[in-house]
């Protein structure tokens, strides 16, 4: 990765002869309040961000009153990154194809959670200790579930150095959180948990159910809805078909570089290293590697919409999906991503006049993956919406380009009356 470089990949003239999609399987516009030209403006907002060279590969799906609007991709899932050579191999992106969600894995591990909660296994205001006990050590025994889904727990990250490798070793990272110090007090301060909160989640699901967080994500959700890869880590039989990440955009320094380093245990490339490393498909990684299509994130993020049931099957209460979308404490600057922000208990929340899914998006609620993933519902506009990008850029020339692609689609998908 160039230091003085926008480290963007090569972009065709024509973009026909990258996009892939199904025009009979996307919803007739007069049956959900859209024109041609609403549904133009925005997949020309989908392109811009594409135009910008800083994802190989892109993947998009929105749905908008229970009908798919789009299902498509752009560009290739490897041989056209940053430091490719011209002449290398490059491999078409297709609709279908599976991506890690990094981050916004972690809304389906809360929703996990909360599915327990609904069936009287756990109790978001319990302490963790209660199900783990070991977990009380170093001043740790008043923190909740509740506290962890909401990024309250005072753990945000793996304290001392630690080489990147340790996150393939789910036992010694338990072992470290259990044993951990917080740095703040339960439920005090906001601080992103990037990927700590999530291996203790997981710990809760096999402490309670008996089964692994893999395990019970097929079982909950991704065996009655059908879903092809919607799991923690990817099944080697479909190993080649995911699009690689590459480390894009301007190489972080100062405050990015500090959190990369310290949440994560390495500098961007090394942390792009990673997740492309078959370990990382091994594993399971509650914070961040459910690998899925962005139709089968949409869809995920559908059945939230309609209150916990998709396509016959009901999955969660509609209580559960309240409670979850709840915001959970005023607005704060968190302490790990240096930003304000809202959160529910999982989840990140939109806002008014302008949120993380866009301008007016204030019931919104969703995730942002590693770095450009974007997986959100909006009950105002009704529609749930899944980016996908295997570019990892933290800051680039396309920010302005993703900015009016957010606001292309609040815009251009009118609010409903319900």
């Amino acid at each position: 990765m160039k230091l003085l470089s926008s480290n963007t990949c090569r972009t065709p003239k024509s973009l026909a002869e990258v996009t892939q999609f199904d025009p009979s399987k996307e919803a007739d516009l007069a049956a959900i309040g859209m024109s041609a030209k609403q549904k133009e403006t925005i997949w020309r907002a989908v392109e811009g961000l594409y135009r910008t060279g800083i994802s190989p590969a892109i993947t998009f799906t929105l749905r908008r009153q229970g009908h798919v609007v789009f299902n498509r991709s752009l560009g290739h899932i490897s041989g056209n990154g940053p430091d490719d050579s011209p002449d290398a191999s490059k491999v078409l992106a297709q609709p279908d194809t599976p991506m890690c969600l990094f981050s916004a894995s972690k809304v389906v591990t809360a929703m996990l959670i909360h599915k327990l909660a609904e069936d009287h296994k756990i109790d978001l205001l319990a302490p963790v200790a209660h199900y783990l006990p070991a977990f009380a050590a170093n001043g740790k025994a008043h923190v909740t579930t509740a506290h962890i889904l909401a990024h309250r727990a005072g753990i945000p990250t793996i304290q001392g150095d630690f080489d990147t490798d340790i996150l393939f070793d789910t036992e010694q990272v338990v072992d470290i959180l259990f044993n951990a110090k917080p740095s703040s007090r339960s439920g005090h301060r906001a601080a992103y948990h990037a990927v700590t909160g999530g291996y203790i989640l997981g710990e809760l699901i096999r402490a309670v159910t008996g089964q692994d967080a893999r395990e019970y994500l097929r079982d909950t959700i991704q065996k009655p809805l059908g879903m092809k890869y919607f799991n923690y880590g990817l099944a080697p039989e479909f190993r080649g078909e995911e699009a690689m990440g590459y480390a894009t955009g301007y190489k972080p320094v100062l405050a990015v570089d500090w959190f990369l380093q310290n949440a994560l245990g390495g500098d961007l490339e090394t942390v792009v290293n990673v997740s492309n490393d078959p370990r990382f498909m091994d594993i399971i990684c509650p914070a961040g590697n459910i690998y899925a299509n962005a139709d089968e994130a949409c869809r995920f993020f559908e059945l939230l919409l309609r209150g916990g049931s998709l396509d016959g099957q009901r999955i969660f209460d509609p209580l559960t999906i309240r409670r979850a979308t709840l915001e959970a404490g005023k607005p704060q600057f968190d302490g790990t991503l240096l930003a304000p922000l809202r959160y529910s208990h999982g989840m990140m929340l939109g806002g008014n006049p302008v949120g993380l899914y866009g301008p007016m998006t204030g019931r919104a609620f969703g995730h942002l993956g590693f770095s450009n993933i974007f997986c959100w519902a909006d009950p105002e506009r009704d529609i749930s919406v899944s980016l996908l990008t295997s570019g990892k850029p933290v800051m680039g020339p396309h920010l302005p380009a993703l900015a009016k692609l957010l606001a292309s689609i609040s815009f251009n998908a009118p609010k409903v009356s319900r």
